[in-house]
Protein backbone atom coordinates (compact mmCIF):
# COMPACT_ATOMS: atom_id res chain seq x y z
CA UNK A 1 0.00 0.00 0.00
CA UNK A 2 2.75 2.53 0.85
CA UNK A 3 4.52 1.76 -2.71
CA UNK A 4 0.75 3.11 -4.72
CA UNK A 5 0.36 6.00 -1.80
CA UNK A 6 3.85 7.22 -2.50
CA UNK A 7 2.55 6.87 -6.35
CA UNK A 8 -0.35 8.46 -5.96
CA UNK A 9 1.47 11.71 -4.10
CA UNK A 10 4.50 11.72 -6.64
CA UNK A 11 1.68 11.78 -9.74
CA UNK A 12 -0.11 14.66 -7.48
CA UNK A 13 2.50 16.72 -7.25
CA UNK A 14 3.63 16.17 -10.81
CA UNK A 15 0.21 17.73 -11.75
CA UNK A 16 0.60 20.70 -9.64
CA UNK A 17 3.83 21.38 -11.50
CA UNK A 18 2.48 20.95 -14.91
CA UNK A 19 -0.71 22.90 -14.36
CA UNK A 20 1.12 26.18 -13.08
CA UNK A 21 3.08 26.34 -15.52
CA UNK A 22 3.08 29.50 -17.75
CA UNK A 23 1.83 28.03 -20.52
CA UNK A 24 -0.55 25.70 -19.15
CA UNK A 25 -4.21 26.82 -19.94
CA UNK A 26 -3.28 26.71 -23.95
CA UNK A 27 -4.23 23.49 -24.28
CA UNK A 28 -8.01 23.89 -23.04
CA UNK A 29 -8.69 19.95 -23.50
CA UNK A 30 -5.03 18.76 -22.34
CA UNK A 31 -5.69 21.42 -19.18
CA UNK A 32 -9.47 20.01 -17.92
CA UNK A 33 -7.80 16.48 -18.31
CA UNK A 34 -5.50 17.26 -15.69
CA UNK A 35 -7.31 19.22 -13.54
CA UNK A 36 -9.43 16.67 -13.60
CA UNK A 37 -6.95 14.09 -12.86
CA UNK A 38 -5.59 16.19 -10.05
CA UNK A 39 -8.67 16.35 -8.45
CA UNK A 40 -9.58 12.84 -8.31
CA UNK A 41 -6.23 12.39 -6.41
CA UNK A 42 -6.90 15.20 -4.06
CA UNK A 43 -8.26 13.96 -1.11
CA UNK A 44 -5.68 10.32 -0.78
CA UNK A 45 -2.87 12.55 -1.84
CA UNK A 46 -3.13 15.40 1.05
CA UNK A 47 -4.01 12.66 3.24
CA UNK A 48 -0.98 10.51 2.77
CA UNK A 49 0.84 13.79 3.17
CA UNK A 50 -0.91 14.98 6.88
CA UNK A 51 -0.19 11.27 7.73
CA UNK A 52 3.06 11.48 6.96
CA UNK A 53 3.64 15.00 9.05
CA UNK A 54 1.97 12.94 11.80
CA UNK A 55 3.97 10.20 11.90
CA UNK A 56 7.23 12.53 10.90
CA UNK A 57 5.85 14.55 14.43
CA UNK A 58 5.23 11.79 16.56
CA UNK A 59 9.18 10.51 15.97
CA UNK A 60 10.51 13.41 16.43
CA UNK A 61 8.44 13.72 20.24
CA UNK A 62 9.64 10.18 20.76
CA UNK A 63 13.10 10.87 20.15
CA UNK A 64 12.45 13.78 22.47
CA UNK A 65 11.17 11.44 25.04
CA UNK A 66 14.38 9.50 25.02
CA UNK A 67 16.63 12.04 25.47
CA UNK A 68 15.08 14.25 27.64
CA UNK A 69 15.87 13.60 31.25
CA UNK A 70 13.51 15.93 33.21
CA UNK A 71 10.28 13.82 34.13
CA UNK A 72 7.87 16.36 33.49
CA UNK A 73 9.45 17.36 29.78
CA UNK A 74 9.35 13.34 29.05
CA UNK A 75 5.47 13.01 29.82
CA UNK A 76 5.25 15.69 27.72
CA UNK A 77 6.76 14.34 24.73
CA UNK A 78 5.36 10.90 25.30
CA UNK A 79 1.62 12.81 25.03
CA UNK A 80 2.68 14.58 21.91
CA UNK A 81 3.82 11.41 20.58
CA UNK A 82 0.46 9.15 21.28
CA UNK A 83 -1.66 11.92 20.03
CA UNK A 84 0.17 12.29 17.09
CA UNK A 85 0.32 8.48 16.27
CA UNK A 86 -3.08 8.74 17.28
CA UNK A 87 -4.06 10.99 14.58
CA UNK A 88 -1.48 9.25 12.24
CA UNK A 89 -4.02 6.03 13.04
CA UNK A 90 -7.34 8.03 12.22
CA UNK A 91 -5.45 9.33 8.66
CA UNK A 92 -4.50 5.81 7.62
CA UNK A 93 -7.98 4.36 8.28
CA UNK A 94 -9.59 7.01 6.49
CA UNK A 95 -6.99 6.42 3.26
CA UNK A 96 -8.10 2.59 3.03
CA UNK A 97 -11.11 3.94 2.72
CA UNK A 98 -10.31 6.51 -0.17
CA UNK A 99 -8.55 3.06 -1.81
CA UNK A 100 -11.29 1.36 -1.89
CA UNK A 101 -12.63 0.70 -5.13
CA UNK A 102 -15.62 2.76 -6.11
CA UNK A 103 -18.86 1.22 -7.53
CA UNK A 104 -19.36 2.69 -10.55
CA UNK A 105 -23.12 2.37 -10.42
CA UNK A 106 -23.53 4.11 -7.27
CA UNK A 107 -23.93 7.88 -8.92
CA UNK A 108 -26.57 6.30 -11.47
CA UNK A 109 -30.78 6.26 -12.13
CA UNK A 110 -31.71 3.23 -11.32
CA UNK A 111 -34.85 0.83 -12.09
CA UNK A 112 -36.90 -0.46 -8.87
CA UNK A 113 -39.14 -3.54 -9.28
CA UNK A 114 -41.17 -4.41 -6.59
CA UNK A 115 -43.62 -8.15 -6.71
CA UNK A 116 -45.85 -9.82 -4.06
CA UNK A 117 -44.87 -13.31 -3.27
CA UNK A 118 -45.93 -15.81 -0.98
CA UNK A 119 -49.28 -14.86 0.84
CA UNK A 120 -51.84 -13.58 -1.68
CA UNK A 121 -53.85 -10.53 -1.46
CA UNK A 122 -52.15 -9.85 1.89
CA UNK A 123 -48.38 -9.86 0.18
CA UNK A 124 -49.90 -7.50 -2.34
CA UNK A 125 -51.26 -5.11 -0.11
CA UNK A 126 -47.99 -5.30 1.49
CA UNK A 127 -46.05 -4.72 -1.85
CA UNK A 128 -48.51 -1.61 -1.85
CA UNK A 129 -47.01 -0.46 1.28
CA UNK A 130 -43.54 -0.79 0.03
CA UNK A 131 -44.39 1.43 -2.90
CA UNK A 132 -45.39 3.75 -0.82
CA UNK A 133 -42.46 3.70 1.19
CA UNK A 134 -39.77 3.58 -1.37
CA UNK A 135 -41.87 6.94 -2.83
CA UNK A 136 -41.91 8.80 -0.06
CA UNK A 137 -38.35 8.12 0.43
CA UNK A 138 -37.37 9.16 -2.81
CA UNK A 139 -39.35 12.15 -2.09
CA UNK A 140 -37.19 13.43 0.80
CA UNK A 141 -34.41 12.74 -1.27
CA UNK A 142 -35.58 14.80 -4.15
CA UNK A 143 -35.18 11.39 -6.80
CA UNK A 144 -37.49 11.32 -9.93
CA UNK A 145 -39.92 8.78 -9.49
CA UNK A 146 -41.24 7.42 -12.87
CA UNK A 147 -44.25 4.79 -12.99
CA UNK A 148 -43.53 2.20 -15.45
CA UNK A 149 -45.88 -0.51 -14.97
CA UNK A 150 -47.92 -1.07 -12.17
CA UNK A 151 -49.97 -4.14 -11.66
CA UNK A 152 -53.08 -3.68 -9.25
CA UNK A 153 -56.01 -5.69 -7.42
CA UNK A 154 -59.27 -5.40 -6.38
CA UNK A 155 -58.70 -4.80 -3.00
CA UNK A 156 -56.12 -2.08 -3.51
CA UNK A 157 -52.62 -4.11 -3.62
CA UNK A 158 -50.15 -4.36 -6.18
CA UNK A 159 -48.97 -7.45 -8.15
CA UNK A 160 -45.82 -6.00 -9.48
CA UNK A 161 -44.82 -2.60 -10.00
CA UNK A 162 -41.51 -1.17 -12.21
CA UNK A 163 -40.23 2.80 -11.31
CA UNK A 164 -37.69 4.22 -12.90
CA UNK A 165 -36.03 6.36 -10.20
CA UNK A 166 -33.43 9.36 -11.35
CA UNK A 167 -31.43 11.46 -8.99
CA UNK A 168 -27.65 11.62 -8.44
CA UNK A 169 -26.43 8.69 -5.85
CA UNK A 170 -30.40 6.78 -6.89
CA UNK A 171 -28.66 3.39 -7.04
CA UNK A 172 -26.31 3.99 -4.19
CA UNK A 173 -29.16 4.62 -1.80
CA UNK A 174 -31.32 1.88 -2.69
CA UNK A 175 -28.99 -0.99 -3.68
CA UNK A 176 -29.20 -2.31 -0.80
CA UNK A 177 -32.90 -3.15 -0.66
CA UNK A 178 -32.50 -5.84 -3.33
CA UNK A 179 -34.26 -9.00 -1.60
CA UNK A 180 -37.02 -10.75 -0.26
CA UNK A 181 -38.75 -8.74 2.79
CA UNK A 182 -41.05 -10.48 4.79
CA UNK A 183 -44.08 -9.10 6.48
CA UNK A 184 -45.81 -10.75 9.92
CA UNK A 185 -49.01 -8.80 10.82
CA UNK A 186 -53.05 -10.11 11.47
CA UNK A 187 -54.77 -8.93 8.40
CA UNK A 188 -57.61 -7.45 8.53
CA UNK A 189 -59.60 -10.12 6.95
CA UNK A 190 -58.35 -12.32 9.89
CA UNK A 191 -61.09 -13.29 12.06
CA UNK A 192 -59.43 -15.78 14.30
CA UNK A 193 -56.15 -12.88 15.05
CA UNK A 194 -54.10 -15.04 13.57
CA UNK A 195 -50.49 -14.03 12.64
CA UNK A 196 -49.92 -14.25 9.12
CA UNK A 197 -46.16 -14.18 7.13
CA UNK A 198 -46.56 -13.12 3.29
CA UNK A 199 -42.94 -11.49 1.62
CA UNK A 200 -42.63 -9.47 -1.24
CA UNK A 201 -39.24 -9.07 -3.60
CA UNK A 202 -37.35 -6.46 -4.42
CA UNK A 203 -34.70 -5.74 -7.01
CA UNK A 204 -32.68 -2.28 -7.79
CA UNK A 205 -31.04 -2.99 -10.58
CA UNK A 206 -28.51 0.31 -12.02
CA UNK A 207 -29.66 2.20 -15.31
CA UNK A 208 -27.49 1.29 -18.25
CA UNK A 209 -26.23 3.72 -20.99
CA UNK A 210 -27.45 2.84 -24.76
CA UNK A 211 -23.64 1.94 -25.41
CA UNK A 212 -23.54 -0.35 -22.28
CA UNK A 213 -25.55 -2.91 -23.26
CA UNK A 214 -26.56 -3.09 -27.30
CA UNK A 215 -29.85 -4.52 -28.14
CA UNK A 216 -29.88 -6.15 -31.85
CA UNK A 217 -33.50 -5.44 -33.18
CA UNK A 218 -33.64 -8.80 -34.70
CA UNK A 219 -33.21 -10.19 -31.03
CA UNK A 220 -36.66 -8.41 -29.62
CA UNK A 221 -40.51 -8.33 -30.47
CA UNK A 222 -42.29 -5.38 -29.68
CA UNK A 223 -46.28 -5.95 -29.20
CA UNK A 224 -48.75 -2.99 -28.66
CA UNK A 225 -51.79 -3.42 -26.89
CA UNK A 226 -54.46 -1.65 -24.91
CA UNK A 227 -53.57 -0.46 -21.65
CA UNK A 228 -56.01 -1.25 -18.63
CA UNK A 229 -55.82 -1.28 -14.88
CA UNK A 230 -57.47 -2.92 -11.83
CA UNK A 231 -61.44 -3.73 -12.27
CA UNK A 232 -61.22 -1.94 -15.85
CA UNK A 233 -59.90 1.28 -14.48
CA UNK A 234 -58.06 3.80 -16.53
CA UNK A 235 -58.66 1.92 -19.73
CA UNK A 236 -57.20 3.43 -22.92
CA UNK A 237 -59.11 2.58 -26.16
CA UNK A 238 -55.62 3.08 -28.48
CA UNK A 239 -52.89 0.61 -28.39
CA UNK A 240 -50.39 2.73 -26.26
CA UNK A 241 -49.48 -0.14 -23.94
CA UNK A 242 -46.12 -1.55 -25.01
CA UNK A 243 -44.42 -5.20 -24.84
CA UNK A 244 -40.64 -5.84 -25.61
CA UNK A 245 -39.56 -9.52 -25.52
CA UNK A 246 -36.00 -9.67 -25.54
CA UNK A 247 -35.65 -13.21 -27.16
CA UNK A 248 -32.03 -14.57 -26.12
CA UNK A 249 -32.58 -14.52 -22.34
CA UNK A 250 -36.40 -14.09 -22.34
CA UNK A 251 -36.64 -11.12 -20.38
CA UNK A 252 -40.30 -9.40 -20.96
CA UNK A 253 -41.03 -5.63 -20.44
CA UNK A 254 -44.62 -4.14 -20.20
CA UNK A 255 -45.10 -0.47 -20.12
CA UNK A 256 -48.64 1.04 -20.06
CA UNK A 257 -48.36 4.21 -17.62
CA UNK A 258 -47.93 6.73 -20.18
CA UNK A 259 -50.73 8.00 -22.96
CA UNK A 260 -48.22 8.32 -25.33
CA UNK A 261 -47.11 5.11 -26.97
CA UNK A 262 -43.68 6.38 -27.61
CA UNK A 263 -43.55 7.49 -23.93
CA UNK A 264 -43.72 3.94 -22.97
CA UNK A 265 -41.94 2.55 -25.41
CA UNK A 266 -39.03 4.70 -24.00
CA UNK A 267 -39.53 3.92 -20.66
CA UNK A 268 -39.86 -0.02 -21.82
CA UNK A 269 -36.66 0.12 -22.90
CA UNK A 270 -34.75 1.92 -20.42
CA UNK A 271 -36.18 -0.81 -18.35
CA UNK A 272 -35.04 -3.69 -20.34
CA UNK A 273 -31.44 -2.20 -20.87
CA UNK A 274 -31.17 -2.27 -16.81
CA UNK A 275 -32.05 -5.49 -16.51
CA UNK A 276 -29.84 -6.89 -19.50
CA UNK A 277 -27.17 -4.64 -17.58
CA UNK A 278 -27.91 -6.65 -14.25
CA UNK A 279 -27.54 -9.61 -15.98
CA UNK A 280 -24.39 -9.67 -17.98
CA UNK A 281 -23.00 -8.01 -14.34
CA UNK A 282 -24.04 -10.54 -12.65
CA UNK A 283 -22.34 -13.56 -14.96
CA UNK A 284 -19.57 -11.55 -14.70
CA UNK A 285 -19.28 -11.27 -10.95
CA UNK A 286 -20.24 -15.08 -10.41
CA UNK A 287 -16.88 -16.61 -9.81
CA UNK A 288 -15.76 -13.54 -7.22
CA UNK A 289 -19.60 -14.46 -5.60
CA UNK A 290 -18.95 -17.70 -5.29
CA UNK A 291 -15.68 -17.20 -3.06
CA UNK A 292 -17.07 -14.29 -0.96
CA UNK A 293 -20.24 -12.86 0.34
CA UNK A 294 -20.40 -9.27 1.53
CA UNK A 295 -21.41 -8.56 5.57
CA UNK A 296 -24.48 -7.08 3.53
CA UNK A 297 -25.65 -9.73 1.11
CA UNK A 298 -25.18 -10.34 -2.43
CA UNK A 299 -28.50 -8.50 -3.50
CA UNK A 300 -29.78 -12.12 -4.63
CA UNK A 301 -33.79 -11.62 -5.02
CA UNK A 302 -34.25 -14.93 -3.37
CA UNK A 303 -32.12 -14.07 0.32
CA UNK A 304 -34.52 -12.72 2.87
CA UNK A 305 -33.44 -9.46 3.93
CA UNK A 306 -35.71 -7.49 6.20
CA UNK A 307 -38.84 -8.45 8.38
CA UNK A 308 -41.16 -5.93 9.60
CA UNK A 309 -43.49 -7.01 12.43
CA UNK A 310 -46.58 -5.41 12.80
CA UNK A 311 -47.53 -6.48 16.16
CA UNK A 312 -44.08 -5.60 17.89
CA UNK A 313 -43.68 -2.09 15.86
CA UNK A 314 -40.30 -3.49 14.60
CA UNK A 315 -38.24 -3.55 11.37
CA UNK A 316 -35.02 -5.89 11.50
CA UNK A 317 -31.98 -5.98 8.77
CA UNK A 318 -31.01 -9.55 9.15
CA UNK A 319 -27.57 -8.86 7.17
CA UNK A 320 -26.43 -6.26 10.40
CA UNK A 321 -29.03 -7.56 12.86
CA UNK A 322 -30.42 -4.21 13.19
CA UNK A 323 -33.70 -3.89 14.22
CA UNK A 324 -35.83 -0.08 15.05
CA UNK A 325 -38.84 -0.16 17.20
CA UNK A 326 -40.73 2.61 14.81
CA UNK A 327 -41.94 0.72 12.04
CA UNK A 328 -44.16 3.42 10.78
CA UNK A 329 -42.30 5.76 11.03
CA UNK A 330 -39.91 3.77 8.74
CA UNK A 331 -42.99 2.89 6.04
CA UNK A 332 -43.51 6.89 6.13
CA UNK A 333 -39.97 6.65 4.10
CA UNK A 334 -37.67 7.45 6.71
CA UNK A 335 -35.29 4.70 5.92
CA UNK A 336 -31.94 6.91 6.59
CA UNK A 337 -30.56 4.90 9.70
CA UNK A 338 -31.12 1.70 7.87
CA UNK A 339 -29.84 2.47 4.91
CA UNK A 340 -26.99 4.28 6.49
CA UNK A 341 -26.13 1.65 8.57
CA UNK A 342 -26.29 -0.97 5.84
CA UNK A 343 -23.28 1.22 3.75
CA UNK A 344 -21.82 1.45 7.02
CA UNK A 345 -21.33 -2.31 7.24
CA UNK A 346 -20.56 -2.71 3.55
CA UNK A 347 -17.50 -0.53 3.91
CA UNK A 348 -16.10 -2.18 7.29
CA UNK A 349 -16.66 -5.11 5.17
CA UNK A 350 -14.66 -4.38 2.09
CA UNK A 351 -12.04 -2.39 4.84
CA UNK A 352 -11.64 -5.68 6.94
CA UNK A 353 -11.37 -7.89 3.07
CA UNK A 354 -8.66 -5.10 2.11
CA UNK A 355 -6.57 -5.38 5.17
CA UNK A 356 -6.72 -9.60 5.14
CA UNK A 357 -5.29 -9.30 1.68
CA UNK A 358 -2.26 -6.57 2.24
Amino acid sequence: MTEKLQAILSRYDELGVLLSRPDAGSDAAAWARLSKERAALAETAEAYRAYLAAEAQADEAAKGAAAEADPEMKALFAEEEAACRGRASELLERIRELLLPVDENDERNCTLEIRAGAGGEEAALFAYELYRMYMAYCEKHRFRWEVVDLSETELGGIKEAIVNVSGRGAYKRLKFESGVHRVQRVPETESQGRLHTSTVTVAVLPEAEEVEVSIDEKDIRVDLYRSSGAGGQKVNKTETAIRITHFPTGIVVTCQDERSQLKNKEKAFRVLRARLYDLYRSRQNSAEAKNRKSLVGTGDRSERIRTYNFPQSRVTDHRIGLSLHSLSDFLAGNMDQMIDALARAEREARLAEGTSEE
